[in-house]
């Protein structure tokens, strides 16, 4: 806070006062819908968002973020307490907020180390994937409480309310923004009301059942929301820490990962720059707001975020004035909140959630890289087979896996040069000429533990096939690391090929690997020479009277 209050403008005010009450309207339909995904109390998802938003206007660095409940949070919750208690109940509400507080403390912790970087290790193809599977489980579980009971039995005012809002939220994603542009408004405008429609839904919603009596027709509404701001709650279980820790740890990485794929969109189109580890402390504080709230792990909404930057966010103040609000919604009567049908909240959750689907990273990730789509598939799978947890750790070890899958297996290419010229490029892929006796092998990977014995297996092969070579240079432009293992395995195929009269020599060795390795005796034993070029090893080495020979490769 002392960076952007320190720097705050008066121009500044008005849109951040009007982003502030945009979120606000939109975050009482929302995170009432998100909490009882989350199996709790709709006004707990009021009270995750008050607290949490004022924290993270103090720690975090976005000017857009709005921080709250978020509909995969709220089902990993539901999906991590399910087991330990009934929903709804006293013990359940503790438990939900001890969640928090652990993943807060997870997410701080993980900030003060500056570990923020651990989120690099979800590809984006996996992350799509548990999107996808998250949001087609939470539209399913919706479906009991939007036709009044389980198909086939609905309950038909029940089933024509929730339907009814579905229809018209469908029809507001579409349509909504064209409309009210077609009505004269600017496009700002009407973006920002057709994603208000949630908020106008509702009060329509609330209006039927007051002037029909749907509620004595059967259909289900939230009932009394208490009013006040929401006391201080220090309610933990001392029993179920242990049984917290691993939700806990995977909800934290989850609240990071969400948080910062959405904060990073929207901080490229204001030109900002965010500090990952200051994000993590920022969440981290929101979600021990949230516990002492009494309410809920939470993290950033991209669909609230965008509605905020739309609206017109200049800084973190917008979030101030969101919380402010929510908070004096509580103050002043909420018993026309207690009309709230719930079809409607389910209908609101499942455009929502529907909403967060899309296909383009996977057809991207078909035509691109099969590996990276079958993954996507196999984490979305997991999640709604398996359930969220398992999904999020699917997920983790296909983003691991298919790394290393692809490390183990370095592009390696034969150079040739180009005729004239001081370059060497991909025999297969330009015209070049070689020199018989010489192998030149570009190896394109950092070696490690992983992939050594794949590049001393090509070594060979490619000796094999060019016959007469006594001179074998690996060129090691595109190397960053060498580690102990592939030391090793550099050492045993240098004296493999030693005793087979073939010199290694190395080129292009990067100064940090250099400097690693004139800790070793890799380069008291090596047979051949290190060479700062590829082109003076081809001098060098050529000068001893091997004849030029044409290597015509595609030219590409």
């Amino acid at each position: 806070m002392l960076a952007w209050a320190k720097n705050y403008r008066r121009a500044w005010l008005a849109g951040d006062l009007a982003a502030g009450a945009v979120v606000a309207m939109m975050m009482i339909p929302q995170g009432m819908a998100y909490a009882l995904v989350a199996g709790l109390p709709p006004v707990a998802g009021i009270y995750a968002s008050i607290l949490p938003l004022l924290l993270y206007a103090l720690f975090g660095t976005s000017s857009s973020q709005s921080v709250g409940p978020m509909a995969i949070i709220s089902l990993m919750t539901a999906s991590a307490l399910a087991p330990l208690a009934a929903p709804g109940s006293a013990l359940y509400v503790a438990l939900a907020g001890q969640l928090a507080l652990l993943s807060g403390v997870v997410l701080l912790a993980c900030g003060l180390l500056r570990l923020g970087f651990l989120a690099n290790f979800f590809s984006r193809p996996v992350m799509n994937g548990f999107t996808i599977g998250s949001s087609i489980l939470i539209a399913w579980d919706q479906l009991g409480t939007l036709l009044g009971a389980a198909p086939p039995h609905w309950h038909g005012p029940s089933a024509a309310l929730g339907l009814g809002a579905l229809a018209l939220l469908v029809l507001a994603r579409r349509r909504g923004a064209a409309l009210l542009r077609r009505c004269g408004l600017p496009a700002s405008s009407a973006d920002i009301g057709a994603r208000l429609a949630p908020m106008l839904v509702v009060l329509g919603a609330i209006a039927a059942v007051a002037v029909l009596g749907l509620d004595r027709m059967g259909v289900r509404v939230i009932g009394q929301v208490p009013a006040g701001l929401p006391h201080l709650n220090l309610a933990t279980s001392g029993a179920h820490w242990l049984l917290l820790l691993k939700p806990a740890l995977l909800i934290g990485f989850m609240c990071f990962l969400l948080s910062m794929s959405g904060a990073q969109a929207l901080a490229a189109k204001k030109g900002e720059k965010l500090l990952t580890n200051a994000e993590l402390v920022g969440l981290g504080a929101a979600n021990i707001g949230s516990f002492l709230s009494g309410a809920f792990p939470v993290t950033a909404s991209l669909s609230r975020s965008a509605v905020n930057f739309s609206a017109g966010a200049n800084s973190q103040l917008a979030g101030v004035v969101t919380a402010l609000l929510l908070g004096a919604a509580l103050v002043l009567p909420t018993g026309w909140l207690a009309l709230l049908p719930l079809p409607v909240l389910s209908a609101t959750i499942i455009v929502a959630v529907l909403g967060m689907l899309e296909s383009g990273t996977l057809r991207t990730a078909w035509r691109y890289d099969r590996a990276d789509a079958l993954a996507l598939l196999a984490t979305a799978g997991g999640v709604l087979l398996m359930g969220v947890e398992a999904g999020v750790v699917v997920g983790l070890l296909l983003s691991m896996g298919a790394m290393i899958w692809r490390e183990s297996r370095p592009h390696i290419a034969v150079l040739g040069r180009i005729a004239g010229t001081e370059h060497f490029r991909n025999v297969d892929r330009y015209d070049t000429e070689t020199r018989s006796g010489v192998l030149l092998l570009r190896v394109d990977a950092g070696l490690f533990f992983g992939n050594v014995e794949a590049v001393s297996a090509r070594a060979e092969e490619e000796l094999a096939l060019h016959e007469g070579v006594r001179e074998l240079v690996l060129v090691l432009s595109a190397v960053n690391a060498i580690d102990t293992s592939a030391l090793f395995g550099l050492l045993e195929l240098n004296a493999t090929l030693a005793q087979r009269g073939v010199r290694l020599h190395l080129a292009e060795v990067k100064g940090p690997v250099m400097d690693r390795l004139k800790q070793s005796t890799l380069l008291e034993r090596l047979s051949g020479q290190v060479f700062l070029s590829t082109a003076n090893a081809w001098h060098a080495l050529s000068s001893k009277g091997d004849d030029c020979q044409d290597s015509i490769g595609m030219a590409i």
